[in-house]
């Protein structure tokens, strides 16, 4: 298997142009976000977050949380919106849409609350965007691949459906396309099958990497499903096994994909189990075992410690007292936090109640623009990222090694 660590010149430029200034103390575990705030006069704004908090993917979540707790609690100590001390409103969607949308609906109950960092999963997106987008609070998410979320459901005639809605991440129709390439074009694999959790992000990431790969030349030889409740999945080992596939491309997360690995592996099927931004995160590695070496995975942005314009959240991060690692989400959510604030300072300004800033702070992000922790933070007319670097990893010697980082074009 032929593999590079390569950087593209737009990707490096993203990566070494990008300075971001660290701030005082950090203390506490995921605290109130208040601390070092204005005086006691102060009125007070929330942003919230939704995430899965409990669960299989709390990794994640928890990652999410922290992330949005430090650019908050940096805002603070900073003075950064005079008149105001924000607050952090974090609630756990347990990745499902139905807790998503109730926790939406408490958010936008909450007078106080002018912006949301969610979700994780495409799916809970579904129920919680057109609920915030009713209440008219931003959401910026740092996680969410679906791509009708920004363009709606017809791909040939794209359409914004929540004007409230943008995200710091990449979307499947970049992910998938981008995962094909390098099994084709780097790792020189030419028939591979294809497996997906019936979710909205799984399914999609399936839909956009086959069409890619078969366009490039390469064939899949078995697209099975499974069912996410599940943890044993022999008879979709068997079948797969059966097609003699080089590599299996899973659509899904961490919590089935390793041990979707583990048993291929122990069924004879030893070739690489390769997914998305879902499966990118140590958990992965602790279920799928000592096989899981080989085994591959893409993710958005380049990967944080090794971009100039993150250390300074990296080290902010570990100095911060967070039990959780801010995992494969961390740097977009604190971005996505960030570009919150940076519209409440234009919402805020003459506002006399947070909730009289919610429509201003939609109508100030389509103005934000700054230099994050993943680079040039920006959005599109769509509320998408303008910014469209990825990197492909994998498992050596039990840990994620970037092998390849590119500004996909």
């Amino acid at each position: 298997m032929h593999k590079r660590s390569v950087i593209s010149a737009g990707a490096l430029l993203l990566a070494t142009s990008m300075t971001l200034t660290a701030c005082g103390t950090r203390g506490g575990d995921s605290g109130g976000g208040s601390e070092g705030g204005g005086d006691s006069g102060d009125k007070v704004a929330k942003i919230g977050v939704i995430a899965p908090l409990s669960g299989d993917l709390s990794a994640l979540g928890k990652g999410i949380e922290n992330s949005v707790d430090l650019a908050i609690k940096q805002a603070n100590e900073e003075g950064g919106i005079e008149g105001w001390t924000l607050e952090i409103a974090p609630e756990d969607d347990q990745a499902n849409p139905d807790v998503g949308k109730n926790a939406a609906s408490k958010l936008a109950g909450d007078k106080d609350v002018v912006g949301v960092v969610g979700t994780l999963n495409s799916s809970v997106a579904g129920t919680v965007a057109p609920v915030l987008d009713t209440a008219k609070i931003v959401q910026v998410s740092p996680a969410n691949t679906g791509v009708s979320l920004t363009k709606g459901e017809d791909a040939e005639n794209p359409s914004r459906p929540y004007a409230n809605y943008f995200r710091t991440c990449t979307t499947d129709a970049v992910q998938g396309p981008f995962a094909a390439r390098y099994l084709y074009e780097e790792a020189g694999i030419k028939k591979v099958a294809t497996i997906h959790d019936k979710k909205a992000y799984g399914q999609g990431l399936v839909e956009s990497f086959t069409e890619e790969f078969e366009k490039l030349g390469g064939e899949i030889v078995a697209a099975e499903t499974i069912n996410p409740d599940d943890d044993k999945y022999d008879a979709v080992v068997t079948s797969v096994k059966a097609k003699k596939p080089d590599a299996v491309y899973y659509g899904g997360e961490y919590p089935q994909a390793g041990p979707l690995s583990q048993q291929m592996k122990a069924q004879g099927l030893k070739v690489p189990l390769m997914g998305g931004d879902g499966i990118f995160s140590p958990e992965f590695i602790k279920l799928a075992g000592k096989t899981s070496n080989g085994d591959l995975a893409t993710s958005i942005g380049a990967p944080t410690e090794k971009l100039e314009s993150a250390q300074a959240f990296v080290d902010a991060y570990e100095g911060g007292g967070y039990s959780d690692d801010y995992e494969a989400y961390g740097a977009q959510s604190y971005d996505a936090a960030n570009a919150i604030i940076e519209a409440l300072k234009v919402s805020l300004k003459d506002a006399e109640t947070a909730e009289d800033a919610r429509q201003a702070t939609i109508d100030a992000m389509a103005d934000v623009t700054f230099d994050g922790a993943t680079g040039k933070v920006a959005f599109d007319e769509f509320g998408d990222t303008t910014t469209r670097v990825l990197t492909a990893y994998e498992v050596k010697d039990g840990e994620w090694t970037d092998v390849n980082t590119e500004e996909f074009k």
